[in-house]
């Protein structure tokens, strides 16, 4: 049975919605790149582990306190214990494996595991998933976030593809808990010419939206 729980992620993920997550085989790109993205307003970035010096970097950006900070791409309970030593908030990864989620609720931090289907969904938030990671992301994109929800909306999910600056806004008002950005802010043309600059104004576009978005749904008093 799901527990609601709140350790710093959770918190973090329902106050800012969106996760920057890097993926490269250069570990300086990678935290040149989150850096970008922190400088443009994200505070939530997840550091692949199959990105060189994953776990140097976790610990360099979670001495931020003001950043929560994950672990992708986790497929053994050591990646998970290695990871929060290393300073990780939340584990990510892209199957739903009931030993990874309950390794990383014995260590005290969020767990978003990785669902294709309404049935790995649903069984992903039984066994105790904070929020599900929706991957891959089927053709139809906000289209099927609706029709997952609507028979399910109990569901945290959060989708990690398909999202771009421009229908961020379309994913949360069908209901996601959060969402991802990979690709379409760490873009191949950006993250070869290594264009910060570029990232930065990129995230920083994504964040505004999603603040004027947040604003907008604020209870009245």
């Amino acid at each position: 049975m799901n527990v609601e729980r709140k350790p710093l992620a959770i918190e973090r993920i329902l106050q800012h919605r969106v996760s920057a997550i890097i993926r490269t085989t250069d570990e300086r790109l990678a935290g040149d790149a989150i850096q970008a993205a922190v400088d443009g307003g994200f505070r939530v970035v997840e550091f692949t582990l199959t990105t060189p010096g994953a776990f140097k970097l976790i610990e360099r950006f979670a001495s931020d306190g003001g950043l929560a900070v994950g672990a992708g791409t986790v497929l053994q309970p050591q990646q998970a214990r290695d990871a929060v030593a290393a300073g990780a908030s939340f584990i990510v990864s892209p199957i739903t494996d009931p030993v990874i989620i309950d390794e990383s609720h014995a260590l005290g931090v969020a767990c978003i595991p990785g669902a294709y289907t309404p049935t790995e969904m649903e069984m992903a938030h039984r066994c105790g998933a904070d929020f599900v990671k929706v991957f891959p992301m089927p053709p139809g994109g906000v289209d099927f976030i609706v029709a997952i929800r609507l028979p399910l909306p109990h569901l945290r999910l959060f989708p990690t593809a398909g999202v771009d600056e421009n229908n961020v806004v379309a994913f949360l008002e069908a209901g996601c808990a959060g969402v991802g950005f990979v690709r379409t802010l760490f873009t191949p043309h950006d993250m070869a010419e290594r264009n910060f600059a570029a990232i930065r104004a990129t995230a920083s576009t994504i964040t505004s939206r999603v603040t004027d978005w947040l604003t907008s749904h604020e209870p009245r008093s």
